[in-house]
């Protein structure tokens, strides 16, 4: 079965891409990170709900904040990434709509007056963007660590405010050696897919 796409850019975005644990020392530039958002911002979400917001972790001062909020095993994968992104739901996404949404300004006062509902989209919106986040580093040749082990309230109150939530945290660089474990297996089709 083809598929649209190369299959060498099916390799590196899916088949060979794994999440890595050791990376090289090599940087991760600004221009790298910018062409990978300006790549995924254009993926799908609900509503077009851009919730996401990302805090890039360079400087060995905010580094040293981030590691002891990282469970003890990803403690020393993240203070050796050459890159650390704090991936966040913007729970305040609404008041962007009317920019974002121009053909339908008034979805802010219909669907996101309550707060419990806005979190709940930007957090499925925020999770949905980050696996383009994901998809965009690959694209980019890198590798992507993404990790959700990790005391959440602390990395909030260190690094963003109440009105953003945590998602993940991805580490990302060039894979070292022995970067990845062995490949987990995974479901085949028939367990997976059903047709009514």
């Amino acid at each position: 079965m083809s598929l649209a796409l190369d299959p060498a850019a099916q390799d590196l975005l899916f088949r060979e891409a794994r999440t890595a644990n050791a990376f090289t020392d090599e940087p991760v530039t600004d221009e790298q990170v910018q062409a990978i958002y300006e790549l995924v911002k254009f993926a799908p979400t609900a509503f077009n709900l851009n919730s996401l917001r990302i805090v890039l972790v360079r400087s060995e001062e905010a580094r040293e904040r981030l590691v002891p909020h990282m469970w003890d095993a990803n403690q020393a994968k993240t203070g050796s990434a050459p890159l650390v992104a704090i991936l966040a739901a913007d729970n305040e996404f609404h008041e962007e709509l009317p920019r974002l949404l121009p053909h339908f300004p008034q979805a802010k006062d219909l669907f996101y007056t309550e707060r419990p509902v806005r979190e709940k989209d930007a957090g499925f919106n925020a999770a949905l963007q980050a696996a383009y986040f994901i998809l965009g580093v690959r694209a980019a040749g890198l590798a992507a660590g993404p990790m959700t082990g990790f005391d959440f309230a602390g990395v909030q109150k260190e690094f963003l405010d109440d009105d953003h939530t945590p998602v993940m945290i991805v580490n990302i660089g060039r894979p070292g050696s022995d970067a990845a474990f062995p490949r987990s297996p995974r479901l085949a089709f028939d367990e997976v897919v059903t047709t009514v």
